[in-house]
């Protein structure tokens, strides 16, 4: 799982808990997360077999049922948001949602052992929700995720995720992506975008 080699660079920087043994989650933005997991799982376990097409499409279904991608990429794009055509939205948002798959897709490539838990006792701060996780390996030290979910009208959808309990990603790709933006606008980053998906389906590593 290519993932690993990733969280790998960041698990140094960080002490990681001990792994728990959670229950089930009571909580719908936990359960939502839950059921995010097991369709990863899944696919994962059957990421040979399927190949990458076959993984983006089984995971298509699962990531636009948990994130709420409009509500990412406009965080992403920042305050030029607002200035930017309904056709530029639509755009981003979708080359955005083929980056997001993609990168599951290649990343979450091949199951060796792992598994997930998720901590039913979720925290809320500001309406949100934070959902804690944990991606324990099996023969290494747990690497917590943390979901930031919103209720998005009777519907909680992720809004964000922290890589090892710290590393806010929506931020870090918003300072990614801030020249991109700077030098050509929507039509570079739509083309930025769809770049890094082109790039994590024909299987580049991260």
């Amino acid at each position: 799982m290519k993932l690993l080699r990733i969280v790998a660079l960041f698990a140094a920087l960080f002490t990681i808990a001990a792994p728990q043994a959670f229950a089930a989650a009571s909580d719908p933005a936990a359960r939502k997360i839950e059921s995010f997991y097991a369709t990863l799982l899944d696919t994962m376990k059957r990421g040979s077999s399927l190949g990458m097409k076959g993984r983006f499409q089984a995971l298509a279904p699962a990531i636009d049922a948990t994130f709420d991608l409009p509500t990412m990429i406009k965080f992403v794009v920042g305050p030029t948001w607002s200035s930017m055509s309904e056709s530029d939205h639509k755009q981003l948002t979708e080359a955005f949602r083929r980056m997001t798959i993609a990168d599951y897709a290649n990343n979450f490539d091949s199951w060796d052992g792992e598994r997930f838990e998720v901590d039913p006792n979720v925290q809320t701060k500001g309406g949100d929700v934070f959902v804690q996780t944990n991606l324990i390996p099996k023969a290494d030290k747990p690497i917590p995720f943390i979901y930031r979910m919103r209720d998005t009208g009777g519907d909680w959808k992720a809004i964000d995720v922290y890589l090892n309990g710290y590393v806010d990603q929506l931020t870090t790709k918003r300072s990614d992506f801030a020249s991109t933006l700077s030098s050509g606008g929507a039509p570079a980053l739509v083309r930025k975008l769809n770049s890094l998906a082109d790039t994590a389906l024909a299987g580049t590593k991260s």
